[in-house]
């Protein structure tokens, strides 16, 4: 008996750290728009092919979790991107540009940091070379009405979105699908329609409003 006794502890105990292996170290919801159309026929991607989508914003906002070794829990980070040619091209290298970073104000410096270290990691090569990191207030509704596709971001005086669920109104040439995949690792990624994406900021040579366009992605992020 005493030796079942100790084989179920040891059962136990494996798979508690089995699973506690298994865990994401952070997890939360991502938001993505660029200036060109995501959801779009391969028509209309080759005409618009670096003529546009040379600019991008990528939100993280982490639901839970930890960055080596820093709590982030309901902290957010904004990577607004320019580059010299169109982004996620899929026949190409990945596209690398400057970027300006923007972390929450909520974050203490060491937040800051990580948070900072997180969306350079997330975002991978598309970001060459960052050019300032900007501290401001991030507030942020991602996928709150009932079909999931309606957000809002507010980034200080420096970034502005809002967008809205796809439907059949917005396919113009009946050849559409998802086209680009996303610029960052994530999970069950959607495109949805972008009302309008602004970005005010100084640095990146180049400010821009988007509006109307098929042009952001909703999804979640774990690791």
């Amino acid at each position: 008996m005493k030796i079942r006794a100790l084989i179920s502890i040891f059962a136990l105990g494996a798979t508690a750290s089995f699973a506690a292996n298994l865990a994401p170290a952070i997890s939360g919801d991502y938001l993505e728009v660029r200036s060109c159309d995501v959801y779009t026929g391969p028509c209309f991607a080759n005409a618009e092919m670096n003529l546009t989508g040379k600019e991008g914003m990528l939100l993280w906002s982490v639901r839970e979790g930890s960055w080596k070794g820093t709590k982030l829990d309901s902290l957010r980070v904004m990577a607004v991107v320019h580059t010299e040619a169109t982004m996620g091209d899929v026949n190409f290298d990945s596209r690398s540009g400057k970027a300006i970073l923007i972390v929450d104000s909520k974050a203490d410096a060491r937040q800051k940091e990580a948070l900072t270290d997180f969306a350079r990691t997330m975002a991978g090569k598309l970001i060459a070379k960052v050019v300032d990191v900007r501290s401001a207030p991030i507030e942020a509704k991602l996928g709150k009405c009932t079909a999931g596709g309606c957000a809002s971001v507010k980034a200080g005086n420096l970034v502005e979105i809002s967008t809205s669920c796809l439907g059949a109104k917005h396919d113009v040439c009946g050849n559409e699908e998802t086209y680009y995949p996303p610029l960052s690792k994530v999970d069950g990624a959607y495109p949805v329609f972008t009302d309008v994406a602004t970005f005010n900021g100084a640095g990146l040579d180049v400010t821009w409003q988007i509006s109307g366009k098929r042009s952001a992605f909703l999804a979640s992020f774990s690791m």
